[in-house]
């Protein structure tokens, strides 16, 4: 199958440069950014021309448009590079899973609490799943006894973000970091 146009960029350029612009007059910013006020498009592009720079139009919605001189290549990679700092600082909360059956030991209970206490620490959300299996399906009301101790060991180190959902022989619940304030800090043990 041959195309006998090339398939257009999906990418939009929000920027008209140079003979894009299609006012006929425009407030123009330098490239100190000073205003020099309101001319025609020609005038405009010839100063632009004259400093060997692009004519871009920064604001198409103003009376006149508003448009500026500058270096169009360091303009784009101004703004990726602004656009690429912003993403490294944002924060990616993560759900991290911790399972509990009804036959657990002690120990390996406390184990679990640290490990939820240290994703919690990390700003993730932990989702908390107490199951049955083989035969503790024979007696769901195993289920209901654990998900009822674990609730009561989670309110003390965690906010409880949603109540127990039950799917089958599966409980879960979501839990975060607790808020601000003097009953926030939790306890190390």
């Amino acid at each position: 199958m041959r195309f006998s146009k090339p398939i257009p960029n999906k990418k939009k350029n929000p920027h008209r440069i140079n003979e894009e612009i299609m006012a006929a007059e425009v407030r123009l910013i330098d490239e100190e950014k000073a205003q020099v006020g309101i001319i025609p498009i020609a005038q405009a592009l010839a100063i632009a021309h004259e400093k060997e720079l692009d004519l871009v139009e920064i604001s198409p919605e103003a009376k006149p448009p508003v448009c500026r001189i500058l270096d169009y290549g360091k303009f784009l990679y101004s703004l990726q590079k602004k656009a690429h700092e912003a993403q490294r600082h944002q924060r990616k909360v993560l759900v991290k899973e911790i399972k509990f059956t009804p036959v657990i030991g002690e120990h390996d209970v406390d184990v679990k609490l640290r490990k939820i206490k240290e994703f919690l620490a990390e700003g993730n959300k932990v989702k908390v799943t107490v199951w049955l299996k083989g035969r503790q399906k024979r007696k769901p009301e195993m289920l209901e006894v654990m998900v009822g101790r674990i609730m009561e060991i989670l309110k003390e180190i965690a906010e409880i973000e949603s109540p127990p959902k039950r799917e089958g022989f599966f409980c879960h619940i979501m839990i975060g970091a607790k808020k601000g304030g003097k009953d926030a800090k939790t306890k190390n043990p």
